[in-house]
């Protein structure tokens, strides 16, 4: 069975931790969009691991991942990566490809992201200033460079040498700082130099395993609101980050896809910029206070609320999710009364699913049902039969205003903590 993981909220949801869960049951893991601006955070035993670029299956021993054609691939922190797992004896030589047509981000992508997001004042996004955005405009304007560019270093030098030039210019206009040639030239070779090992055609690689009856997990970054077409624009990433995105960020057609499933907390939460219908201030400072929900990547506090049902209604629709995997149920063991949103009152009318334009859904507001807490610890509970009956009530609602079936449940960011519904 081959298997697509999306995030069904703003990102954030649990989805390196299900990731390596569903991996046991997998050959091999793919993650097919994104950059390392998306942070994967896993915990085996006493060991934490935050992944970036790499897809998290790679913690389980003896399966194979692939960075596939959709990712978008700043060769530094990569090779950062690498090494760091290498330290910690998770050995990557026969088991990590790395697709030879995966865009560059590059120096000039990250001091573009970062003056155009000054400029923007009190209208920023939100960016994570890691280049993700320019390295995707590139692409998609045809004159980004490639994985499969660093193995040819002359024609890498003059393609770089224009892209250098050429960005410069923009950067003096935004006040940004000039990039130097030779520096990226001497740094992105030797990465390349590196990493060439790693480096295939990984459609034509995907594809035999697919006759081999290989089984596949593609792992999604982000999540569905993050999306480029489908989430909150322009308070979103640079990639599609639905289901969809599996398909064209790999080159595995969408006939060989068996199963979706989706990941969102037990509450709702987001970094960065734009709407949140849900927002509540008393959440968020009591899951603060936890130690709970500060980026992975950037560290940043999370804005957090009540889980928002209209929401992860929409992300069962656009990705096709099939069952659902519920995460961080515990951060909400110490409340008597629990809200879902199940839907909005927008401009005196009842929605079932959020507008598109995100100027509109600022003037939406959640319509809340409410259930009755458990005030219980459950992160110690390892079937879900054990759990609360309020826990399990709370939960069987999330399933059943999604329309997905609830498949897998988790109490806690170790391995072990988490279980079958």
């Amino acid at each position: 069975m081959n298997t697509i993981l999306v995030g069904a909220q703003w990102g954030d949801e649990g989805k390196g931790k299900i990731i390596d869960v569903l991996t046991e049951e997998a050959d091999i893991v793919v993650r097919s969009q994104g950059g390392n601006n998306a942070g994967h955070t896993v915990e085996v035993g006493k060991e934490k691991f935050v992944l970036h670029l790499i897809p998290s299956g790679i913690l389980r021993a003896g399966k194979k991942c692939v960075i596939a054609n959709g990712v978008v691939i700043d060769p530094v922190s990569l090779l950062k990566e690498m090494d760091g797992l290498e330290k910690r004896g998770i050995k990557l030589a026969g088991r990590l490809l790395i697709s030879e047509t995966a865009h560059l981000v590059l120096p000039y992508h990250r001091a573009l992201d970062e003056a155009r997001e000054l400029r923007k004042g009190r209208n920023k996004i939100g960016t994570t200033k890691r280049g993700i955005g320019p390295a995707y405009g590139d692409k998609a304007a045809r004159t980004g460079l490639r994985m499969i560019d660093l193995l040819r270093p002359k024609n890498f030098s003059l393609k770089l040498k224009a892209r250098v030039e050429e960005n410069n210019a923009i950067l003096e206009s935004l006040g940004g700082t000039k990039i130097s040639f030779k520096e990226v030239e001497k740094t992105y070779l030797e990465a390349g130099k590196k990493l060439a090992p790693y480096i295939a055609n990984t459609v034509v690689w995907l594809h035999q395993q697919l006759e081999k009856q290989k089984r596949i997990l593609f792992e999604g970054a982000q999540g569905t609101f993050l999306d480029i077409d489908f989430g909150t624009y322009p308070f979103v990433t640079s990639s599609n980050t639905t289901a969809g995105g599996s398909c064209t960020g790999s080159g595995v057609p969408p006939h060989r896809m068996d199963r979706v499933v989706g990941v969102m907390k037990a509450y709702t939460t987001r970094v960065g910029e734009g709407p949140l219908p849900t927002e509540n201030q008393e959440i968020s400072d009591m899951l603060h206070a936890m130690g709970r929900e500060f980026g992975a990547t950037t560290g940043r506090k999370r804005r957090c609320g009540w889980f928002d049902a209209v929401a992860t209604r929409y992300a069962r629709v656009v990705n096709g999710i099939d069952e659902l995997a519920i995460t961080n149920l515990d951060g909400l063991d110490s409340l008597k009364e629990i809200l879902i949103c199940v839907a909005y009152e927008c401009r005196g009318k009842r929605i079932a699913f959020p507008p598109n334009d995100a100027e509109e859904l600022l003037h939406c507001r959640p319509i809340y049902k409410k259930f009755a807490g458990w005030q219980k610890d459950t992160s110690a509970i390892r079937h879900f039969k054990k759990l609360p009956l309020a826990a399990q009530r709370y939960l069987k609602a999330m399933a059943e205003l999604t329309g997905a079936k609830l498949r897998i449940v988790s109490v806690g960011a170790q391995r072990e903590q988490t279980f079958e519904a």
